[in-house]
């Protein structure tokens, strides 16, 4: 008998177990709007000419090498992926009080964050700090911040089902309730999975309250550029509560915004109240790496490196970016318009006012189970979609399999 019996079968992970069962449904028509991918028209995985572009200069730069980079990851690369988020301008970046850590994707930065707050934050291994992630959010959050040890995982209020859109009082009403130093994760831009964010006004009643009652802000940011095409109007919030004094953390993921998926290249940005705190929060991030990963990978960071240093390649990435922004709001678009024309019931404005890679259409689980089983529509159980997986060539039959699963199954 094996030691190992006991174990149980872990459930498979949704998104991936959806994209096991496309891959194996043998309809003509069938589609995969599950997975948090790009894709181009034609329905396929786009490498960035930037990307290309770059890998090439690697390549032939004979003074690279594969010797270890620093524990903390590749300087050039912490410090530009820092600019990004906070910008060119930043008061933060100029007062030497900003420092990042290269990860391993934004999970991984998500992660050494995490496992930082639980031993350092509000009391030294504090187990019992209240951390709130928003209902619905990415499945992964809860399992990080977990994982990473925290006993007290609760939902904020965030999606309003009736009016398909933001509660924002719900929201601003858990914030004042929350306990002080409780931990809010918050979705910098292009929430996932409802695609929802709040206006530049929400922010700052959000901000307000947060500053009040001593919260402390964790924003995700792993759609910046890709939600709206602007890397500044994405990076809005984050600036925000920079400018208002917070110290904070930002997990930036660069899978989306450059298509580095299986790269894995993250940044965790650190927003310190001044260089003394810095220096110490790093040093103890320092020595959580050492025995997570030890040392992160140069490839995906170089790229995203050179890119961000260059200004003529800055350029062409931020027209790359813009290029994929463009297609996801088109389809939105069309998406809509198809929608009512067909006369389907309810409303689709939704689709349009949201932003980002996913919409989050409204369906309930049984309609979810119609589009899967009888139209070979793949999508998550929530509702959600990957507008990316939408094309001009089957965005009618998806319009079609929408409407007959409204009018067909409540």
């Amino acid at each position: 008998m094996s030691i190992f019996t006991e174990v149980p079968q872990a459930p498979p992970v949704a998104v991936f177990k959806l994209t096991a069962d496309f891959r194996e449904d043998t309809h003509q028509q069938k589609v995969n709007l599950g997975v948090g991918a790009y894709r181009t028209d034609d329905c396929l995985p786009w490498v960035l000419p930037v990307v290309k572009k770059v890998e090439r200069l690697i390549v032939e730069d004979d003074s690279l090498n594969h010797e270890y980079l620093p524990i903390l990851g590749l300087p050039e690369f912490r410090s530009a992926s820092s600019k990004v988020a906070l910008g060119d301008d930043s008061a933060a970046i100029k007062e030497n009080r900003v420092g990042g850590v290269q990860a391993l994707g934004g999970t991984g930065a998500l992660r050494i964050g995490a496992e930082f707050l639980r031993r350092w934050y509000n009391g030294v291994n504090n187990t019992a700090t209240p951390v709130y992630v928003s209902a619905p959010t990415w499945e992964n959050h809860n399992a990080v911040f977990s994982d990473a040890g925290f006993k007290d995982i609760r939902p904020y209020h965030y999606w309003d089902a009736a009016k398909r859109g933001l509660d924002i009082s719900g929201l601003l009403d858990d914030l004042e309730k929350a306990p002080e130093h409780s931990i809010f994760v918050l979705h910098a831009c292009a929430h996932n999975p409802t695609g929802t964010d709040p206006n530049q006004e929400e922010w700052k009643k959000i901000a307000e309250i947060m500053k009040r009652r001593n919260l402390f802000v964790f924003f995700d940011s792993a759609y910046q550029g890709f939600a709206s095409g602007s890397l500044d109007k994405d990076a809005w919030a984050i600036r925000y509560f920079v400018s208002e004094g917070f110290e904070l953390f930002v997990a930036q993921s660069f899978s989306k915004n450059f298509g580095l998926y299986n790269e894995r290249v993250g940044n965790l940005t650190v927003v310190a109240q001044d260089n003394d705190n810095l220096t110490r929060i790093l040093s103890q991030m320092e020595k959580i790496v050492r025995t997570t990963w030890s040392n992160p990978p140069s490839q995906g960071a170089r790229i995203v490196s050179k890119t961000l240093n260059c200004p003529e390649l800055f350029a062409e990435w931020k027209g790359n970016v813009k290029t994929m922004a463009d297609r996801v709001l088109l389809m939105r678009d069309q998406l809509k318009s198809k929608l009512q024309a067909l006369g389907t019931p309810g409303t689709w404005d939704h689709i349009t006012q949201q932003i980002g890679m996913f919409s989050f259409t409204g369906l309930n689980p049984k309609q979810v189970e119609f589009m899967i089983k009888e139209k070979h529509v793949y999508l998550m159980a929530s509702g959600r979609i990957n507008m990316c997986g939408v094309t001009t060539k089957n965005i009618d039959y998806i319009a079609q399999s929408i409407h007959e699963a409204v009018t067909k199954i409540q």
